[in-house]
């Protein structure tokens, strides 16, 4: 059984609501992570441009089995959801199998027997409250950090890898449980990152201005992950891989990192 270890208290200034943030521990034993800001990135067919990354992913980690969890799709068509997923994987030509969760009778048993999980994109409350509500949350946690199970995750995917979903872009039209996710990286991402466009006649909120809002209150360092970007984890290394620059917050600074840049550091903390 996971322990949480860590207590706190944040503000999501829309709910208007105090909500507690209690972390699932990384326990530092061996991740194999795949970390997408999305599967779509313009001028490519879906998970086209992660292709060889993804390819060298599956065969460092003998993947044979992909099981594909749907639960960010908002309008429940999750067997079409998988079945795109999965036809993308197979231009891959590795032979590797993609099933849906929502397919097994026990979604609790196919994660324990699981060679490798993808969880895709859509709304993370969603998908978070889901998750919560199979239990697989610490049974996630579980088989990755301590299993050795293979993680792929895009958009909601990866901001479930994270320590919590509080930099989500997503709308909070449900409520999860807690923020807390599934803590396999001790840090937040935020996928579909965009720096703002100086000419740009919007007055709204940048994304970097939400960020900076984040760490008003909270410290945890938040990675921006462009489309066309991956983080890329292999035991303790974590790389920055892809066609643009990632952008690092922390409550003091915020530094753009290319890729191929070696992130490991994030891991430490």
């Amino acid at each position: 059984m996971v322990t949480k270890m860590y207590y706190g208290e944040i503000l999501l200034i829309c709910f208007c609501s105090i909500y507690s943030v209690q972390t699932l521990p990384v326990t530092m034993v061996r991740r194999q992570l795949m970390l997408l800001s999305s599967t779509m990135v313009h001028g490519y067919e879906i998970m086209q441009q992660q292709k060889p990354y993804l390819i060298e992913f599956f065969k460092r980690n003998n993947v044979s089995e992909v099981i594909f969890v749907p639960y960010a799709k908002v309008n429940g068509d999750y067997d079409g959801y998988t079945k795109m997923m999965a036809d993308a994987i197979a231009t891959f030509e590795l032979q590797t199998s993609v099933k849906g969760l929502h397919t097994f009778d026990d979604p609790v048993e196919a994660i324990k027997a699981a060679q490798c999980i993808y969880i895709g994109g859509g709304n993370s409350f969603v998908l978070l409250k889901k998750l919560y509500d199979l239990n697989l949350v610490e049974l996630i946690h579980k088989r990755v950090l301590e299993d050795g199970m293979a993680y792929m995750g895009s958009s909601a995917g990866s901001n479930v890898a994270t320590r919590s979903i509080q930099t989500t872009n997503d709308m909070p039209i449900i409520y999860p449980p807690s923020f807390d996710a599934l803590n396999l990286v001790p840090f937040n991402i935020n996928p579909h990152y965009i720096d703002a466009d100086k000419n740009s006649t919007h007055k709204g909120e940048t994304r970097e201005d939400r960020i900076k809002e984040f760490h008003i209150i909270n410290e945890a360092a938040v990675l921006g992950l462009p489309e066309g970007t991956l983080l890329a984890v292999d035991d303790n290394k974590a790389t920055l891989k892809g066609i643009a620059n990632a952008r690092l917050f922390t409550r003091t600074e915020s530094r753009e990192y290319q890729p191929e840049s070696d992130l490991s550091f994030l891991l430490e903390k």
